[in-house]
């Protein structure tokens, strides 16, 4: 009989097996460990809290679906970012298409307006003191690449390691060298003048 309490955690092993015979209590398990950290990510990559909720949802619904199919070449959390990133990137995909549409729609006249702006969201984690940097900063980090934005994600707010982040992106390290190079270049660009503006007396 399967069963587990908050200090007794099961081997990944045994889990990925549980999950795979179907086992809603381990299945609660997965949700209530890794709920937070999905969450998380997708709301830095989508920064719309209602968007994040739906694509935590759809990241335990596809887990639920296809545990059968993992094959355990990477490690669970590694499938669980390499899912929550790609959902949150097509959720942005839609979104910058509606966009258009919206955009391409206001040219003929019709009242229309285009609906999406940089957002303003309370973070879980940070502090009332670091509110106004850290919007700042998430409104440079939506004018990144996708996958630059997505390495900084991992990597600085995670804390995920160039290797992990390496198989959830499907890349080399090197290249997540690269992405996180030229993302951080950008990010110093785009906030010097913020910064500098916050050092006058």
């Amino acid at each position: 009989m399967f069963t587990f309490n908050d200090t007794a955690r099961l081997q990944e092993a045994e889990l990925i097996a549980e999950l795979k015979a179907g086992n809603e209590a381990a299945f609660r398990m997965l949700v209530e460990t890794y709920q937070s950290k999905v969450y998380n990510t997708a709301l830095v990559i989508v920064q719309q809290p209602e968007e994040a909720e739906d694509i935590a949802q759809e990241v335990f619904v596809e887990v639920y679906q296809t545990v059968g199919q993992f094959r355990q070449e990477a490690k669970l959390t590694t499938w669980l970012y390499r899912i929550t990133t790609s959902k949150a990137l097509a959720h942005l995909r839609k979104r910058k298409a509606r966009k258009r549409v919206s955009f391409l729609t206001s040219l003929f006249g019709v009242n229309n307006e285009v609906l999406y702006n940089p957002p303003d969201f309370q973070h879980p984690g940070v502090s009332l003191e670091q509110q106004e940097e850290m919007k700042t900063l998430f409104r440079a980090m939506d004018r990144l690449a996708d996958t630059q934005k997505i390495a900084f994600t991992l990597h600085y707010l995670d804390e995920l390691s160039h290797r992990e982040i390496a198989q959830i992106l499907q890349v080399s390290v090197s290249a997540v060298e690269s992405l996180l190079h030229r993302a951080k270049q950008q990010l110093r660009k785009q906030l010097t003048p913020f910064y500098n503006e916050r050092k006058k007396p």
